[in-house]
Parts: structure tokens; C-alpha cells; sequence
């Protein structure tokens, strides 16, 4: 079969692109026939050596995929033929992957298995960070920082979904007018050095209950003054590069709340809860509430330049790459 590998940290564009043995499930894992495997900005860190888990070298990276599974090790509950999608440690950008069979959700009927790979890691995170760590209520106002790549459009969906007021931050006409066609009812350009100030307007100097903050740096400080008293800022990540450094005074002042939103790590320790979630959120697709944008579908073998242009903020919404257009 055909992988990319990492041997030593690098960059994108040193991973090798190898002919690798088909592998062989171990106990309570499955092989899955990749049918697609999604980019998330993490896979840029693991690749780099600069992630909180560091899988031994070499490894096939790529943490999210959807398929069918193929094969079943001793003890794996699911079935040949099912159809799967799921967050894994790492081996998705090959064209089959041995994982754990708890790391997959079923895919249901009427639900195209290509795109399926786009669901997991931002409606998780995204339905993590409203629902179970800002326990947001019918009505009160989200904003939603990066609000066009893949967790913002995600967060944007199903925040309408749930009865929010959300309002995004994006940089850039063309993101700000993908924001509002995916749900948000207004977006604000932060290239513009007076949106903080749009934003204290339009919510009549109030401020907003929750930030969903994946970009950290000075976003982060932004965000803070945005919020309300009681508010939630909801940090999902540092896509900016530096992590801030959040001061207590202004937490303490307005009784504000800050939360890490770990999506992977909760969904490993509340599997029967997280598998609730997940069929909820497929219920929500296949009900026309939530939509996964998949802005690009390209071949396995273009990951090193689609993991560049993901660092790089040139996409929007899911890429998506697709082992069988190399087979």
C-alpha cells in the first residue's frame, strides 16, 4: 500500500512517500480501507516533533479518517463492511490504517463516507466546547474567533443549531461572507483594527457570553475584553503560534471563566457519552442543521503541499485526501 512517513521531525515536504506492507489488526483493532482522511492543524505539529504526543518514528501521520472496515483483530466489536469515521493517534494518510475499534463511530446509511472524514475532530470539538465545557444556553451570543477555517465554520453551524446569537471573526471579506452563509449573523474582518469596537457595538456595549478561541497570541487578550461579565472564553488552541499568557485580574473583575477545550482526550475518557455526542451530531447532518464544508478533496499523495497551505491559513473549511485517486 502506499503511506507517507515520517522518519525524523521535518517538515512537510521531507516525508516520504513509501510502499509500505498491508498491516494486520492486533486485538480489539480493525483495518479500515481508507476512504478519506482529513487535515487538522495538529498534524502539522506531529509531524514536527512539536505535538503533546510524539508516536514512535517512523509513523504514518494523519489523525482523522473515514472508511470501511476491512479486517477485525480478537476482540474489536465492529463488523467487515461497517462504515467508520473517527479521530486516531496517527496512520491516516495511507491507504489502510490498523486502529482501535473505540476510536470509530459508525457512519450511518444516506451519509456520504468521503465527507464523513470532516466530522469528527471539529463538530466533536465544536459541540465539546459549547455543550459540555460552556454549557451555553438558547439565546446567548457565541464569537467565534477564525471563525472560516475548519472548527470556526463548525462552531458557527452548530451554534445556530443550538439557539446561539453568533457572531464570527475572520480575516478577510471573502472568510467574513462564508461565515454568515454557514450561519453567523454578522462577521467581523479582523484586519480591520476597529473590529473590537464593532463588536462592543453590535452587542450594545455588553460584550458576549462565550469566545471559542483557536488562535491564541494576542486574539486571546482581544477576546477578554469582549467578554461579558460571567462570560466563557473557550480555548480550543494556538493557531497564531504564541500562547498568551491570561491576566487574573480581568477574570476576577467580571467573574469571567477561562476553559480548555480538549476534545480527544475527553472523548477518550467518557467513551459512552462521546458516542452519544456523535450520533447526535450525525442526527443534526442528516436533519440539514449542520453541513461539514469540504473546501478541497486532493490526492494522498499532494498531503505535503495541503499540510503547508493549512499552516499557512490558505483554506477554508476541510481538506480532504483521498488514498484511492493514487491506487
Amino acid at each position: 500500500m502506499k503511506a507517507w512517513q515520517v522518519h525524523d521531525w521535518c517538515t512537510p515536504d521531507q516525508m516520504q512517500w513509501a510502499d509500505l506492507p498491508v498491516p494486520e489488526p492486533g486485538p480489539g483493532q480493525v483495518r479500515v480501507r481508507v476512504a478519506a482522511a482529513a487535515l487538522n492543524f495538529l498534524d502539522t505539529l506531529m509531524i514536527g516533533g512539536r505535538y503533546q504526543d510524539r508516536p514512535p518514528l517512523p509513523f504514518t501521520p494523519g489523525c482523522e479518517l473515514s472508511g470501511t472496515v476491512d479486517a477485525v483483530g480478537a476482540g474489536a466489536s465492529l463488523a467487515v463492511g461497517t462504515r467508520v469515521c473517527g479521530l486516531v493517534p496517527y496512520g491516516a494518510f495511507a491507504q489502510f490504517a490498523c486502529v482501535d475499534g473505540a476510536d470509530l463511530s459508525p457512519v450511518p446509511d444516506g451519509v456520504d463516507l468521503v465527507s464523513a472524514a470532516a466530522l469528527p475532530v471539529v463538530y466533536g470539538t465544536a459541540h465539546h466546547a459549547l455543550v459540555e465545557r460552556g454549557r451555553l444556553r438558547n439565546d446567548e451570543t457565541l464569537l467565534v474567533l477564525a471563525a472560516a477555517g475548519g472548527v470556526g465554520l463548525a462552531t458557527v453551524q452548530l451554534g445556530r443549531a443550538l439557539g446561539l446569537r453568533v457572531l464570527a471573526a475572520a480575516g478577510g471579506t471573502n472568510k467574513c461572507t462564508l461565515c454568515i452563509e454557514h450561519g453567523a449573523t454578522q462577521a467581523f474582518d479582523y484586519g480591520d483594527p476597529s473590529w473590537v469596537d464593532q463588536v462592543k457595538a453590535i452587542t450594545d456595549g455588553r460584550g458576549v457570553d462565550a469566545v471559542l478561541d483557536p488562535v491564541g497570541g494576542d486574539y486571546t487578550a482581544q477576546a477578554l475584553r469582549l467578554l461579558a461579565f460571567g462570560g466563557r472564553l473557550l480555548i480550543v488552541g494556538f493557531a497564531a503560534g504564541a500562547i498568551p499568557e491570561i491576566p487574573a485580574n480581568r477574570l476576577l473583575l467580571k467573574d469571567l471563566s477561562a476553559l480548555g477545550v480538549v476534545w480527544g482526550a475527553w472523548r477518550r475518557r467518557n467513551r459512552p457519552a462521546a458516542a452519544t455526542q456523535m450520533a447526535a451530531l450525525f442526527e443534526l447532518w442528516q436533519q440539514g442543521a449542520i453541513s461539514p464544508l469540504v473546501s478541497e478533496r486532493r490526492p494522498l499523495s499532494e498531503a505535503p503541499q495541503a499540510i503547508v497551505d493549512l499552516g499557512a491559513r490558505r483554506t477554508t473549511g476541510k481538506v480532504l485526501l483521498l488514498p484511492g485517486v493514487d491506487s
